[in-house]
């Protein structure tokens, strides 16, 4: 099916360029900032409260890698394939696969912040599943992208994308860096990654969305459906596996939206960097960028629901698993 689809997409696409070679380099400033944030937030501390009682970071583990990528491939082979028509559904089929196999985003913690969930625990997850993509985000990639049997001009080279997560989590470090070296400096860094992580949004909202505003008019609903479901799944699966393993509704909270809230920034800029040149650019990009629009408000709503949970049974419950 995908395969015999491909060579009409090349011809059939002839959409304006997504994004043009200055705004590249501001997705990449964005992102460099996002992550060198997201390291400068961690401190010894949170390590170590994470270390001593590890269930939720192993808990989180597993969702996070277990739990999006899954549901990727099966809202792909469910409702994208049997209802999308056009030769675009294999470049679409991609992007979703990349949105559902990389990290934790940032935006997670602003959101654990304020539905009261665990922040210290979401910072480590989110720093912890981005240092692990490096190996999981390509591992997941083959494994799906294997079952979909895509054609080789859709076949994933597996070292240039660890490359580009490599590039991309040295900031991590680095900001961790600065952190120990300066704790005033690193809070510096990690405020103005955390107003950049939330400046994403209407920075792709004003680079993408009017550039695109015929493609959003005419991308049928199954993408719509795919980008959408892929955070509603992601949180409600997690939600319930932790609540089942009755860990304190604190981590329960921080481990649903830390699941299911991506790092859209950073599915966009290994889609950028590695596919640049391909024909179908404008449909890879399509799931992460509606993804990333719909995230918030999927997570405003998550957060309303959370905030008026019976606080009561947290009190029951005072060791934080």
């Amino acid at each position: 099916m995908i395969d015999s689809v491909i060579i009409m997409a090349a011809e059939a696409t002839n959409q304006a360029t997504v994004v043009n070679e200055f705004e590249q380099t501001l997705l990449r400033v964005f992102i460099l900032i996002i992550m060198f944030g997201l390291g400068a937030g961690l401190t010894p501390r949170d390590f170590g409260l994470s270390l001593r009682r590890p269930w939720g970071l192993i808990i989180g583990w597993l969702t996070q890698f277990g739990i999006m990528p899954l549901t990727a491939y099966l809202l792909v082979i469910a409702v994208l394939m049997p209802f999308t028509q056009g030769p675009e559904v294999a470049f679409i089929a991609l992007g979703a696969l990349i949105m559902g196999a990389v990290p934790a985003g940032t935006t997670s913690n602003l959101f654990t912040y304020f539905s009261k969930g665990n922040l210290a625990l979401s910072v480590v997850m989110t720093i912890n599943s981005t240092l692990w993509a490096f190996i999981m985000t390509p591992l997941m990639l083959w494994i799906y992208s294997s079952l979909l049997d895509f054609d080789e001009s859709l076949s994933i080279n597996f070292i240039d994308l660890a490359i580009v997560i490599v590039g991309l989590i040295i900031p991590v470090a680095l900001g961790m860096l600065v952190r120990r070296l300066s704790a005033n400096a690193g809070a510096v860094l990690e405020l103005v990654g955390g107003v950049f992580g939330v400046l994403f949004i209407p920075f792709l909202i004003a680079i993408w969305v009017p550039r695109n505003w015929q493609l959003l008019l005419t991308t049928e609903w199954p993408t719509y459906a795919v980008s959408i479901g892929l955070g509603v799944v992601g949180i409600t699966a997690a939600y319930f596996i932790a609540k089942a393993i009755r860990i304190h509704p604190m981590n329960v909270r921080t481990i649903a939206l830390e699941t299911g809230i991506q790092n859209g920034p950073l599915a966009i800029a290994i889609i950028v960097a590695v596919y640049i040149d391909s024909p179908g650019l404008d449909s890879i990009l399509l799931v992460p960028a509606l993804y990333s629009l719909f995230i918030v408000l999927i997570s405003t709503v998550v957060t309303f629901i959370f905030r008026r949970a019976n606080v009561k049974e947290e009190q029951k419950i005072p060791d934080l698993l």
